[in-house]
This record gives structure tokens, sequence and C-alpha cells, in this order.
């Protein structure tokens, strides 16, 4: 799945801001810490010094009153600190509330620790509008406080470390990254970077990387594949892989033995990235911006209390207290039932993906099917006669001839030069061999259609149009482009080839130093020509997210596997 571009996809009016992280210190610790950043912040921000927050946890029974404190005209800092519902555990929670544009901004910060548990730390940016009909339109920055807390708290998401930078990854971090991503517990999108191979890595890392992933602070594990790690990182994860200067984020859930499963987690290609950083960048948040908003908050921090602010000015002791307490319950309803929706969202996203799995195998049969009637009607229609041809098969099918389709594979590997989005790497005597079997005009044609719909696809990704990769595009062709049989296009091999040290390095095909510089790289994934365990293949490389080319390495009989001699 590649990112989409169009500009009608803008954000949601005033995108909150949301991070959930654990700390790598205790409660009272984390809390000095939060407590500390707040009034340096504050302080920068020219407000009024507040009093430091409470370091005990009162024992008066019920929620907590907050403690207002006016630091400006028109702006207010909350502080509160209690036990958690239940009465186990503690928390503390500042909220920072300003004017603004049209409304007020809204800083939340927020640590809670159950007995026994990890200190969690929730920091809550957004702009909340002076009424209904007022709209405004972008989102709300990352906050400089969520940039100053992290390196402090030595942040996590399970074993994932969530810092305020991407960190650089080499071979030995590869094993420990990958485990990351299969992790089933993590709540975080982790996002990898790869580095193009003939470009510097430092330079890249500045001059790109750290400008586009500037949005994603507090809201991913960030990372950027050293050149040296990225052949074991997309080896590890062959139907997920990511190259070129391109940057995929991969969503929770990962499964990295299923193919299909590789268009849940979107690639952002090179070419997007460097025509318009700025814009990149925000495309890059959205879907980290989304699941943050989404995802059901820790148990921890759902049983924080709502925050209980007597109202000003107090008509009577009597009357506040009993508002205060209504209105509590009020916001704690709310909260509950929002917590609700979010654990029923994520149990509806998880039965969706199954659901799309299922529904792209039965598609892929009923294709499947499709073809195999086409190819026997034509078969019927040869051995009848021209007499009892369907006439609309025979205008198709004489269509197909006056449009120029090779007949050989000679006559093919004469006319690559035709597209200009693939180069063939590949040796032309091992395709031109092809001749020399039966079926070999039919697979020549089959061949050249395949050609006609990777060119297409080319086209379409290198400008971000895709919608996937090129076993989605011919799933769901275009109109207006050229079909080819989803059946027939695999995205990778088997997992017994891939491991196999000898089948693999059949494999291993030529490729340009400015792909791999190595000059070879692994192409599983593969066109199939025809049926049998020794019908031709088209192994090929798709590198439309880096050098926005499609590399043919391979037109022949098909390699070394558990079915072949």
């Amino acid at each position: 799945m590649t990112y989409q571009t169009p500009s009608d996809q803008a954000d949601s009016p005033a995108t909150r801001y949301r991070m959930v992280v654990t700390s790598g210190h205790g409660h009272t610790d984390t809390a000095a810490l939060a407590d500390q950043r707040l009034r340096g912040w504050l302080k920068r921000e020219g407000y009024d010094e507040p009093p430091p927050a409470p370091a005990t946890v009162p024992d008066q029974p019920g929620p907590p009153e907050a403690t207002r404190y006016r630091i400006a005209d028109r702006t207010s800092l909350d502080l509160d600190t209690g036990r958690l519902r239940g009465g186990s555990g503690r928390y503390l929670r500042c909220r920072v509330r300003e004017p603004a544009p049209h409304g007020t901004r809204q800083t939340t910060l927020t640590v809670a620790t159950p007995p026994g548990g990890p200190t969690w730390v929730r920091l809550e940016a957004e702009h909340l509008p002076s009424g209904p009909s007022v709209r405004t339109s972008g989102r709300v920055p990352v906050p400089d406080l969520a940039r100053s807390l992290l390196p402090l708290l030595d942040a996590a998401d399970g074993p994932g470390a969530v810092r305020d930078h991407p960190t650089v990854i080499g071979p030995r971090e590869v094993d420990r990254v990958i485990d990351e991503l299969c992790d089933p517990e993590r709540r975080l999108p982790i996002v990898v970077a790869s580095i193009p191979a003939n470009l510097d890595r430092d330079s890249w890392l500045a001059d790109t990387v750290e400008p586009v992933l500037a949005n994603l602070t507090g809201l991913a594990v960030l990372y950027v594949l050293d050149h040296s790690a990225r052949p074991a990182f997309n080896q590890a994860l062959e139907y997920h892989p990511v190259y070129g200067g391109a940057v995929r984020t991969y969503l929770p859930g990962l499964d990295p033995a299923a193919r299909g499963d590789g268009v849940h987690h979107p690639v952002m290609s090179r070419h997007l990235i460097e025509e318009n950083p700025r814009r990149a960048a925000a495309i890059l948040a959205r879907e980290p911006r989304r699941l943050a908003a989404d995802t059901p908050l820790p148990d921890v921090l759902a049983d924080v209390p709502p925050l209980r602010v007597l109202p000003l000015p107090q008509p009577s002791p009597a009357t506040a207290a009993a508002l205060a307490d209504e209105t509590a319950q009020e916001q704690q309803a709310g909260a509950d039932e929002l917590q609700h929706i979010r654990l029923q969202l994520r149990c509806a996203e998880r039965l969706e993906r199954t659901l799309l799995a299922e529904a792209d195998e039965q598609y892929d049969a009923l294709r499947h099917a499709r073809a195999q009637v086409r190819v026997l009607t034509r078969r019927l229609v040869a051995a009848a006669g021209p007499a009892a041809a369907d006439p609309a098969t025979v205008a198709t099918d004489a269509q197909d001839d006056e449009d120029g389709t090779p007949a050989s594979f000679s006559d093919l590997v004469s006319r690559l030069g035709e597209f200009p989005a693939l180069v063939f790497t590949g040796e032309a005597k091992e395709a031109m061999a092809l001749d020399e079997q039966n079926a070999g005009s039919g697979w020549a044609r089959l061949a050249w259609d395949g050609l006609l719909a990777l060119q297409d696809y080319a086209d379409a990704a290198v400008q971000g149009r895709a919608g996937g990769d090129f076993k989605q595009w011919c799933e769901h062709t275009p109109p207006g482009c050229h079909p080819f049989p989803p059946r027939k296009a695999v995205r990778g091999e088997s997992h017994t080839v891939s491991t196999n040290a000898k089948w693999k390095k059949e494999r291993m095909l030529p490729v340009p130093q400015t792909v791999d510089p190595s000059g070879r790289a692994f192409m599983g994934a593969h066109l199939r020509i025809g049926g049998g365990g020794t019908a031709p293949r088209l192994h090929y490389l798709d590198d439309c997210s880096g050098t926005g080319r499609i590399y043919i390495g391979y037109i022949g009989l098909h390699l070394t596997n558990t079915r072949t001699n």
C-alpha cells in the first residue's frame, strides 16, 4: 500500500495531539520530571510561575478537587492529584487553558501508576472552538512539552523506545527491531525510513529523514535503516520491505508471514518525499494521529477520575459542590462511553482486516475462474472453426492481433524498449529459448500482457496513485489500464524457497548499483506465464518507491523449487 496524496485528503479540523507512553521511572520521579518540564515550558511562554505540584496524594474521600491558578489573563492552570478509581494506584494531572484564535488551546498532562505496574504518561493538546459553528482547519502541532519530556522519561511502547528523534539501526539491531514489530501488544506504529543506496547516511538523515518525521514525535517509534542493515531487515520481512529512500509505517498487528498483510502498512516513496517534504511530513502523521485518537486508553489512564474544578464565581459552597459532582459524573459517563466506543472500533478494525484478506482470496479465485473460461472459450472457437465463434470474441482476438502483440519471445525481447518504466536486466537467451516450447506463442502473449500491466502500474506508483502493490493493482485495475490475471501475479516466493540457499541464489538477479551496491537483489515477486511446474516465470523487483523503475531480472522456465527437478 502506498500513501495517497490528493489535496482533498486534508485532516479533520483541529486534529488533536495525543501521546500515551510508559515511563522508565517510578511515579514520584516521573511526576517530578513532568512538573519540572511543565513549569519550564510555562516560563518560556511568559506565564507566571505556578507553585509546585502536590507531592503527596490527599486522603479525603471522593474525587479530589483541582486547584486552579490564574497564571495570566484568561490563562489558567489546574492541578490535581489523587487515587485512581477503585481506590488503588495514583495519578497527577496538570491542565493548561490558554486563549487561541476562535477558541481555547488546552494542554493536559497526566501521570498515572497502578499498584505494581509501570507508570503511564498521557499528553494531550487540543483546540476547543468557541462555538459549535466555529471550525479551525489543520492540526494541533506537536507540543514543545512532548519534545522536552521524552528524553527524560526513557519513554517506551512495550519493548520499543519512544524518542524525540529517529534511531539509526545497524545489522546487530535488526532482530530486536523485528521482535518489536511483531509484538502483539504494541500500541504505536513503528516508522522505518530507508536510505538510498548511493547517498551518504548522515546527510540523508539530517536533510530528509529528520524533517519528514518531525510531526511523529511521541506518536510512533522511529527508526532509520543503515545501509548494512537493510538487506537483513528486508530478508526477514520479505512481504513488508522498505528500501530506496522510502519510508514505511508498520501499524500494530503486523503478520510478517502473510503475503497480503503488506497492503495494511503504507509506504511513502522517495519521490513523494523529495517532491514536497513538508506535505510528506503531514501525510505521514495522519495515520499515527488517527490511531492515537482511536486506540482505547490503557486501563490505568481510563481509571483517572474526571477533572473536578469548582465553577467561578461560587454561588454557595453547597451548590458549587453539587454542581461540581454533577459535572464530574457527566464527564465520567462520557469518558466511559468513549472508551467503550474505542474498544469496539479496535475489534471492528481487526475483523475488517480478516474479512478483507478472505475477500481477496475469494476474489482471486473468481478472477482466475473467469480467465479459465476465456481460455477455454478461445480453445473451443479454435476447435470448432470461425463459423462457431462468438462475434465479440472474434472481434477481441482480431483487435489483439491488430495491436501487434508479439507472437514469440524473440519479438518480445526486441521490443522491451517500448516500456520506459521497465528495465530488463536478465539474459535474453533465457527468454528466447522459450520459443522452442509448444506453447511459446501463447506464453509470449501472456508475458506481453504482464509487461503492459506492469508499465501502467509503474506509471501510477511513481505518482502515488497505485493504491497498493502490483497484485492489488491487478485485482482492482483502473478503467483504461491493461489487465493481468491477479492469480498470476505472485508477491513473493514461499518460505521454503526463500530460505533454501541454492534456490534463493538463483533468484538473486541483476540490478543497477543505484538500487543495491552489490549489483544483485532478491526477486521473489514474479508473474506466472502459464501453468505447471516448469511453465515460465517473469521475476521482477518493484523499485517504484526508489528509482521509479521496475527491474525484470529473469524471463524463462520456472526456476528450481520443490516441484521442479
